[in-house]
């Protein structure tokens, strides 16, 4: 028993540390590795698999598959209460992960934000709703800077002339880099309600004052966000239906 037990601790601490620091090399921030870090604290259902393989080839012994079974029962349920409560989980270690968080990288097409450069909404997240959305608010005439923490997204949107950063407007130290003092609207097309409550917050700690859109898939997300000082709520499905039911109805 004190050996699964020891063999546990090791997986649910040693897996997301080893993740941290590869994480931080590469260039994330340590808020980024350490969620990502949860997701692999424990040992998945194939080690049992094998471990049953072997039991049957003669490889190993029963007691070997009992100790594999009772770091998995420990490891998979622990690990489940530790992603559940991830973010509560950061808040209280968060002081101790910077070390794993090297200088920020620049990535390929991040800008440099001059300050004179004229912008007036901060759009995070250019997956399809968002770059749909950042591309149509260039075309009315607005300056956007672009948000997004995939490398690759931010490096397509700059390739069309637009700044763009990497980052994720649910860290407040990196809400703390944007040019907020600009900026009429910070726009999240990111539909989770604990991400746009998570950028809100981080916005009023900033003392941000411009407005705020949000995007949610639900009623009762919209209508908290709303609450919690959301200016605008979009959801893309009711705007699609609406426009395909305008569009329906020019045809009769």
């Amino acid at each position: 028993m004190i050996t699964a037990v020891v063999l546990s601790v090791f997986v649910l601490i040693g897996n997301p540390l080893i993740v941290l620091v590869i994480m931080g090399v590469l260039g994330y921030r340590k808020r980024v590795g350490f969620l990502a870090g949860l997701t692999v604290s424990q040992i998945s259902e194939f080690s049992l698999i094998l471990a049953a393989l072997g039991v049957s080839l003669g490889f190993i012994d029963d007691r070997a598959l009992a100790l594999v079974t009772a770091v998995g029962l420990m490891t998979i349920s622990a690990s489940t209460y530790a992603i559940l409560y991830s973010h509560q989980l950061y808040e209280w270690l968060e002081p101790w992960l910077s070390i794993f968080e090297r200088k920020r990288q620049v990535y390929a097409g991040e800008s440099q934000l001059d300050e004179e450069l004229p912008l007036d909404v901060v759009v995070c997240g250019l997956g399809r709703f968002g770059r749909r959305l950042a591309d149509e608010l260039q075309r009315s005439g607005h300056r956007v800077l672009g948000v997004d923490f995939d490398p690759r997204a931010v490096e397509s949107w700059a390739e069309t002339g637009h700044p763009a950063v990497y980052g994720d407007l649910e860290d407040p130290e990196f809400a703390a880099t944007l040019p907020l003092d600009r900026v009429r609207w910070v726009v999240s097309s990111v539909p989770g309600r604990d991400a746009n409550l998570a950028m809100i917050h981080a916005l009023g700690e900033q003392g941000y004052r411009g407005r705020i859109a949000a995007t949610a898939h639900y009623e009762e997300d919209a209508e908290q966000l709303r609450r919690r000082g959301a200016t605008e709520v979009f959801n893309p499905f009711a705007v699609a239906a609406e426009r395909a039911v305008a569009t329906l109805q020019r045809d009769d």
